[in-house]
């Protein structure tokens, strides 16, 4: 879809125009935040302030940026990956389509353990993540409790990549391991830990067709969808790597995929775990907090 040529625009009619745009392809509550955002960052100025200067003119520059941006968002491509951030527990990540973009209801699975590591205070805690994407559990985790130890293991090394640059950028000190934790062979080196979070591949294929034409062309197919067509394929495995290297008192975070909750909370519990399935904002089954 070609983009139309618009004359010198003022704050408030860019806005206005990427609205316009983007109504066509989005809800209108979606296509305001969007073209917010967007306005946002070209003019580096928060809300308040784009309605202040809404009589200012774009530059030159910022307009070709914004026909730019707005290219991409036409071809639904996500607005965190057509800028190149998304916002996590209050900080900054880079992302880009090695990666998820991440998720409110994540930020609870993060809360989640935040709460766990706050009833045990003065524990050198070690924490494994399972699965890495933009690192955003894992760093947010660092970030509000510095003595935590944390290693994030991921199978794709761009999405390590952009992992290691937001440790980076964010100043968190993360130990990032590059392999399948599917295969037990590494396990050796992962463990032994006091506590496992992860937010796993869990989507079926079967799943795919209710899903939105943002997600299922532009996200990362290996961190959305299980190999097998089983929604239990990471939960057994990391069942079966928390019975040999989780400390005893130890405790396993997981977000899952809401229409496999109940079965999921099944999996742990016959293995003897007290596994308490959580509901998030938006009171879906979400969570899974498993103890023993």
């Amino acid at each position: 879809m070609e983009v139309q040529t618009v004359p010198s625009m003022t704050i408030k009619d860019a806005t206005q125009y990427l609205e316009s745009q983007l109504a066509p392809l989005y809800d209108a509550g979606e296509a305001q935040a969007i073209a917010a955002w967007v306005m946002e960052d070209l003019c580096a100025m928060d809300t308040l302030n784009l309605r202040m200067h809404g009589e200012e003119l774009l530059s030159a520059a910022q307009q070709s940026d914004m026909e730019a941006y707005l290219q991409q968002l036409q071809q639904y491509v996500p607005v965190q990956y057509v800028l190149g951030k998304s916002y996590f527990f209050g900080y900054t990540f880079y992302v880009n389509p090695d990666v998820l973009i991440p998720r409110p209801e994540t930020e609870e699975l993060v809360d989640l353990v935040l709460q766990y590591v706050k009833a045990q205070p003065g524990r050198p805690l070690r924490v494994l993540e399972v699965g890495a994407g933009s690192g955003c559990i894992s760093i947010a985790l660092k970030k509000k409790a510095p003595q935590l130890q944390l290693t994030s293991v991921d199978i794709a090394a761009g999405a390590l990549a952009v992992a290691r640059k937001n440790a980076v950028a964010l100043q968190a000190d993360v130990a990032f391991v590059e392999g399948d934790f599917l295969d037990e062979a590494i396990w050796p080196q992962l463990g032994p830990v006091d506590i496992i979070v992860s937010n796993p591949p869990y989507i079926t294929e079967a799943e795919q067709e209710a899903m939105e034409t943002h997600v299922l062309e532009q996200e990362p197919h290996s961190a959305l969808f299980v190999t097998n067509g089983d929604p239990q394929q990471f939960y057994r495995s990391i069942a079966r790597f928390a019975a040999h290297y989780l400390q005893p008192g130890g405790a396993v975070f997981l977000e899952l995929n809401q229409h496999f909750a109940g079965a999921t909370q099944a999996l742990y519990q016959a293995e003897g775990w007290t596994a308490d399935l959580l509901r998030d904002l938006n009171d879906n089954d979400r969570m899974l907090r498993c103890t023993r």
